[in-house]
């Protein structure tokens, strides 16, 4: 099976990582025919190294280390490194090199305490070297890298870097692997509380009280109201009577049902009811905002 190419050098990309901003210098995959000569890093700059295919050697720090499919590893600043093919397997290597442009680092070292990181940029700024197996089904990554870079679909860029990010942090990770779990933030209760409420307007709209609403978030009926008031600028009576009508739109442009059948799904008694709501908020009868819209569809 031949390996993804990726090579990645005129894209701004920034990660962030915690409290720090790494800027992608470049990504670049190759197999290695020749040695890697003795080099270190400038100040602030790392080299990620995942390792396919293929057999080598790494020397960092005067230390041997053998390279396998399946190795991972980091070279930071001021680390002395070179890497030796074994010319009968030589390597492949999906390298990304970048630098960190703000951050501890950029700032006096004294004030580095004070600063919140995070346990990654913490173990990335406390490890200048790393070698090890890969735990973290890094290859997967690395595929999806390719095939987003190769296809350029609307969102590349984004999706790009999302996935950088998760290739950087996941490398990081291995640094520390053991038992511990650490709880990610949770939610406060207004923001939960915000999602059921989004929740219930967008899948919930046919049928949804007051009353019920209030009791999913635990507030009072009043309370419920006047958080609804304040989020959307409109009454409970009148976001829902919005929630119905969009619905009802979205039917009546992206299916075939009849008339009668979309007022049934928008929660509406009858189809007369449904016409009659739909007009007040659209200023037009279900059955010409749809051709109309179809007909505006045809001729764009």
């Amino acid at each position: 099976m031949n390996l993804p190419m990726i090579d990645i050098d005129d894209m701004d990309i920034k990660l962030q990582l915690d409290d720090l901003v790494l800027n992608v210098l470049y990504v670049k995959f190759g197999y290695f025919h020749q040695t890697m000569p003795k080099h270190s890093h400038s100040h602030g700059s790392y080299e990620l190294h995942y390792i396919p295919r293929g057999k080598g050697l790494l020397i960092a720090n005067g230390l041997h280390y053998t390279l396998t499919p399946g190795t991972l590893f980091m070279t930071g600043p001021e680390v002395e490194h070179e890497q030796i093919p074994d010319q009968t397997d030589p390597m492949a290597e999906y390298c990304i090199f970048f630098e960190i442009v703000s951050g501890p680092l950029h700032l006096k070292q004294n004030s580095r305490d004070f600063l919140k990181k995070g346990h990654l940029s913490k173990w990335l700024l406390d490890t200048p070297f790393w070698i090890g197996p890969d735990q973290e089904n890094m290859m997967t990554l690395f595929e999806m890298l390719a095939r987003e870079v190769s296809l350029k679909h609307i969102g590349f860029h984004q999706m790009t870097t999302n996935i950088l990010e998760m290739i950087v942090a996941r490398s990081i990770r291995h640094y520390h692997q053991g038992p511990n779990v650490l709880n990610a933030p949770v939610k406060t209760l207004n923001d939960s509380r915000l999602v059921t409420i989004e929740n219930s307007f967008l899948y919930d709209y046919q049928s949804i009280t007051l009353k019920q609403l209030a009791d999913k978030i635990g507030l009072s009926t009043r309370q419920t109201e006047r958080t609804v008031q304040k989020q959307y600028g409109m009454s409970f009576q009148d976001k829902k009577w919005q929630a119905r009508m969009e619905a009802a739109a979205q039917l009546l442009l992206t299916t075939d049902l009849l008339i009668r059948e979309v007022a049934i799904a928008a929660g509406f008694s009858t189809p007369e009811r449904f016409s009659h709501s739909f007009k007040k908020y659209y200023n037009q009868s279900p059955s010409k905002y749809r051709s109309e819209r179809h007909l505006e569809g045809m001729n764009g």
